[in-house]
């Protein structure tokens, strides 16, 4: 399937955002408005969302459009890769999600890994740097457009617990993967993550 109307939509919004962050013209000012609800009605169309839930998104948006940063985790114990289960989709991802200003991102990452798992973990290498939106990953469409960034960690303690946003945290073994939050993961990328575990010595993926 096709998402191109996404990718107008993406960049739409990033052209009405530039053009509201340095523009003081008031007639130039009322022209990206214009591009930005064109954005929001596009993908609202599309994406049985309702125009003014998209516009709200985007208005909270400031500054230079640039994308936004996801980091993951991959934590392995006994050949088996860490996995949480998300409470809103009841399906499961690497522990992760957006980082926040003031974090590097291996500092997000340990982070985000302890909150959702409540075990504790060293980041130690950055294996991939993926564009969310590259047809190649399979992800659903997102109005955002994200880098991800999947880091292995080295578990160093703590328990599993849950959180707010998580029910469960397991290990799995590489053919025993559990239905994916595929917002948050797919499989392939599980795969590449084994495929690093076994094979130190790769090179960071990207793109």
């Amino acid at each position: 399937m096709s998402f191109k109307w996404l990718e107008w939509g993406q960049k739409l919004q990033a052209i009405a955002q530039n053009g509201l962050t340095f523009s003081e013209n008031p007639y130039d000012i009322e022209r990206f408005q214009q591009v930005r609800r064109i954005a929001a009605d596009m993908m609202a169309t599309y994406s049985n969302a309702e125009a003014s839930y998209v516009v709200d998104l985007f208005d909270k948006e400031k500054g230079y459009a640039t994308p936004k940063i996801d980091v993951r985790a991959a934590v392995f114990r006994d050949d088996k890769l860490l996995l949480v289960k998300e409470k809103e989709d009841g399906c499961w991802t690497l522990p992760g999600g957006w980082a926040d200003i003031g974090d590097s991102p291996s500092e997000a990452v340990v982070r985000e890994v302890y909150e959702e798992s409540g075990y504790q973990t060293k980041a130690v290498k950055l294996l991939a740097v993926y564009d969310r939106s590259n047809p190649r990953h399979g992800h659903p469409p997102s109005q955002y457009y994200v880098y991800k960034l999947f880091f292995q960690c080295e578990l160093i303690g703590g328990t599993a617990t849950e959180s707010f946003e998580t029910e469960g945290a397991e290990f799995f073994g590489e053919h025993e993967i559990p239905q994916l939050s595929l917002t948050r993961v797919v499989p392939i990328q599980i795969a590449r993550v084994f495929e690093h575990y076994r094979h130190p010595n790769y090179p960071t993926d990207f793109d």
